[in-house]
This record gives structure tokens, sequence and C-alpha cells, in this order.
């Protein structure tokens, strides 16, 4: 009878875990698809080919699919810290029985598992089959596509594992004679260690930019305070110019052939002064407490939260130096409910996961500023399948390295789980500890450069001494000019 209670309570464990992910994905898929509707272009859903509508309906389930699996990448250590100190504050509860260590260490290796299935087949797949038309001879139709993009996808897998076998033998040449055959256990495990660092080196670039792109945009967001700004002289000085362009713009037709070859320049700076002039009229009409009190505190904050980022990879680089336990390592066992992994508590773990979904952001925003991968951007109701099927392979890169990179910076303690502490590259001390030397050098340059660059450029639109002519170099103008305008403007 034991050993029947003992199987009944593994089976019933093991049904409410399998429950519990399946709605998890579930509602994570639902998300995820009603983002990539948001940007996908219409017209390649709505065609006349039918055969065609299909085909991207199919791509883009698989990009949804991917998409889902990368936002559940980014809260695997959230969703494990918050678990640990919620059955810490709540040991003897009944209605946090079914959050445990067995649940947790399954997530980790459902994420761990579809981040490879995604990565090495469904993304390859999904653009073989978009591109592909069948072979020649072959008739047409959806199945014709598939037996192409299948075989791409083989040909490719062929190319990838033997370029993975040669580096292997390069690096471990008696490992690689041994395990020719060991695809499973030896040569994925090897590939996703590189990609995995091919991501963390992707953070490591675009994290400190990221950082200090985070006052812009956040900036361009909220509403600023005057600062001695006349708000209604530049408002009726744009609507002047808005006004000019675009009766400029309704008599194109009529006028000389100069102004026709050049409408759409006009029409490029039409927008940029309408723009100017719709955030001049939200400055106009918030209250004096948004204005001036939600601008400062949000910046404070960015800035609070960088420093803290930095100042946590700086102790981090201490404890490597004195202490081994510090290096970034695997375990079997999470042992939830025992202790926090913060000193501080669960003040301290609250921290943690606000710093790690800061930094996902941040590498995300960085990603997408920096001149390589601008063109990813997405655009509302504009954005092809090609391009939504390299976001999603981007987005999945970085937020399955995310756990990785957060323990290497020693931004939390939490140990990782399952495979992902199996990559080769982990138990390199000098590997590490110059990742964390680089980070902590990028942010803190990144930092100082964006905070003293917005301070001159507030100063010089505060004091009006944006309206310099171009002749004049402004970062010659002399510290007391800019002290003296102030004072004039004040009196």
């Amino acid at each position: 009878m034991d050993d029947v209670s003992v199987r009944e309570q593994l089976f019933h464990n093991r049904v409410r875990e399998t429950i519990i992910c399946v709605l998890l994905f579930t509602c994570l898929y639902m998300v995820s698809y009603l983002i990539l509707t948001h940007f996908k272009k219409t017209a390649e859903f709505v065609t006349e080919d039918i055969e065609d509508a299909t085909v991207n309906k199919i791509a883009l389930w698989l990009c949804t699919f991917t998409l889902s699996v990368a936002v559940c990448a980014v809260l695997l250590l959230p969703i494990s810290i918050l678990s640990n100190e919620v059955l810490l504050t709540f040991p003897q509860s009944y209605y946090m029985q079914w959050l445990n260590g067995s649940l947790i260490h399954g997530l980790w290796n459902l994420v761990f598992l579809f981040s490879n299935l995604s990565l090495v087949f469904l993304m390859p797949f999904a653009y073989f089959f978009t591109e592909s038309e069948g072979f020649a001879g072959s008739r047409k139709g959806v199945m014709a596509r598939v037996y192409e993009a299948v075989v791409l996808l083989l040909l490719l897998a062929l190319l990838v594992l033997g370029i993975v076998w040669v580096a292997s033998a390069l690096l471990h040449d008696n490992i690689a004679r041994k395990s020719l055959y060991d695809l499973w256990e030896y040569y994925l495990p090897y590939l996703y260690s590189g990609i995995s660092l091919f991501g963390v080196l992707m953070l490591l670039l675009c994290t400190p930019f990221g950082l200090s792109r985070m006052f812009s945009v956040t900036g361009s967001l909220l509403v600023k305070p005057r600062l001695f700004e006349d708000v209604e002289d530049t408002l009726s000085c744009t609507s002047f110019e808005e006004d000019s362009l675009s009766r400029k713009l309704n008599c194109g037709g009529t006028t000389s052939c100069w102004v026709r070859l050049n409408m759409e320049a006009m029409k490029k700076e039409y927008q940029t002064v309408r723009s100017k002039r719709i955030a001049l009229e939200m400055r106009r009409k918030a209250s004096p407490w948004q204005r001036n009190l939600g601008y400062p505190l949000a910046m404070l904050m960015l800035l609070a939260l960088t420093v803290m980022c930095v100042l946590m990879v700086c102790f981090n680089v201490l404890e490597l130096l004195l202490d081994e336990t510090a290096m970034p390592r695997g375990m079997e066992d999470p042992h939830l409910g025992m202790a926090s992994f913060s000193m501080f508590g669960s003040l301290g773990a609250a921290v943690q996961v606000v710093l790690i979904l800061y930094l996902m952001v941040s590498s995300v925003v960085g990603f997408y500023s920096s001149p390589l991968f601008t063109g990813l951007l997405p655009r509302v109701q504009d954005t092809n399948l090609t391009q939504i099927i390299a976001n999603c392979v981007s987005l999945l890169i970085l937020s399955s390295a995310l756990p990785v990179f957060s323990r290497t910076l020693g931004i939390t303690r939490f140990d990782l789980l399952g495979d992902f502490g199996r990559y080769n590259w982990l138990g390199n001390f000098y590997i590490v500890f110059l990742y964390n030397m680089m980070f902590a050098g990028l942010t803190s340059a990144s930092l100082i450069k964006t905070v003293t660059w917005a301070v001159q450029r507030e100063l010089i639109r505060a004091f009006g001494l944006h309206r310099l002519p171009l002749t004049v170099s402004r970062s010659t103008v002399p510290f007391r000019l800019l002290l003296a305008s102030g004072l004039s403007k004040i009196q």
C-alpha cells in the first residue's frame, strides 16, 4: 500500500506540474500572438493566393511559439527567485504545496529543450518554408514546400554538425574522436553552449549601450520640465512652420519643378515638425506634478538601477578574487524554501528581480538602437514575415542567455538549473572575470558619457543657446555665459 501511495503521489505531482506548465505556456503563447499580429504586415496574410497565405500562417505560428519560449526564458530567474521567497514566507501553507523545486527544475528543462528546438529546427524551417516554392517538376502545393524546406533543413543541420565536430576536434581532439556518434549527449549541448556564449557576448555589447539609451528613450515618453523655456512661443513658431509646410505640400503640383522634386523631403520635414508640435502641446497640457516631478523621478530611478547594477558587478569581481563559490555553476536541486538567495532577504530578492528585468529591457533597447540591427526594428502593421523571424531568433538568443548573464555578473546567487549549468566556459575563471570587468567598464563609461552630455544638452536648450548659428561651436561656450544667460532669463 505504501508503494501504491508513493506512485499515486508521484503521478499526481507530475500531472499537476504538467497542467501548470501548459497553462503558463498557453498564456504566454496568446500574449505573443497578439504582439506579432500587432506588428505583422496584413497584406501577406490576406492574399489571393491561398497557398502563400497558409504558408505564412504556419510560419507565424512557429514564430509565436519561439517568442513565447523567449518570454518564458526571461521569466525563469524571476519566477525561481520569487517562488523561493514565497515558500520562505509561507512554509506551512497548504495552498503553496504545488510550488516546489521539481516544478521549477522541470520548467528550466522545458525552456532549455524548446530553446534548442526553436533555434536549431523551427526557425530555420520557418524561413526555408516561406522562401521555398517546391522542387522543379513536383506538384505545387503546401506539401511540396514542406519537402523542400525539410531537405534544406537537413542539409543545414549536416553543415552545422560538421562545423561543430571540426571545432570540437580542434579544441578537444580525444573527446571528439570518441564521441563521433554521440549526437544527443555531446554535440547538441556543445552547439548550444556556443550559441549561449554568443548570446552572452551580445548582451555584453548591447546592455551597456542600452542602459545609456534608456535615459533618452524614457525622456521621449515623458514630459520634461520647462526650465526657463517659453512653451507658448515655441509652440506658435512650430505651428506657423507646420502651416507653411502644409501649404507648400498642397500646392506642390502647381509650383516649380524644384518643389515637386523635393516633395518627399518636405513630407519628412512636415512629419518631424508635426511630431514636435504634438509634443509641445502635451507639455503645455501636462500638470505641474507630471511635468516637474514625474520626469526627475524616472531619471533618478533609472540612474539608481544602473548604478546598483555596476556596484553589484564590482562586488562580484571582488568575490571572484576571494571566494570560489562566486563562480557560476549548475545545481541539481534548487532546494526552494530553505534560505533566501539575497543577504537582504525578501527586499533584496525583489531588487534582484527588478534588476534582471531591467537588464533585459536595456539589452533589447541597446540591440535595436545599434547601427547593425536598426533595420530589424518592427513597425506596426508593416513588418514582413522575414523580419518577424529574424526578430524572434534575436530575442530568443538574448533571452535564453539572460539567466547565464545574470548569474555570471552576480546579479543573483540563484545557481543555474538543468542543462543551463553544463556550459563548458562557465568554469573558466579568466573568462568570467574578464567578462565582469568589461561589463563594469563599458557600463560606467556609457553612463558617464550619457549623463554629462544630457546635462550639457539640457543647459544649452534651457538657456536658449541651441539657437546659435552653426558656425559657432556650442562646445566652446564658457560656463559663465550659460550662467549669465540663465540669470538674465530669471530676472
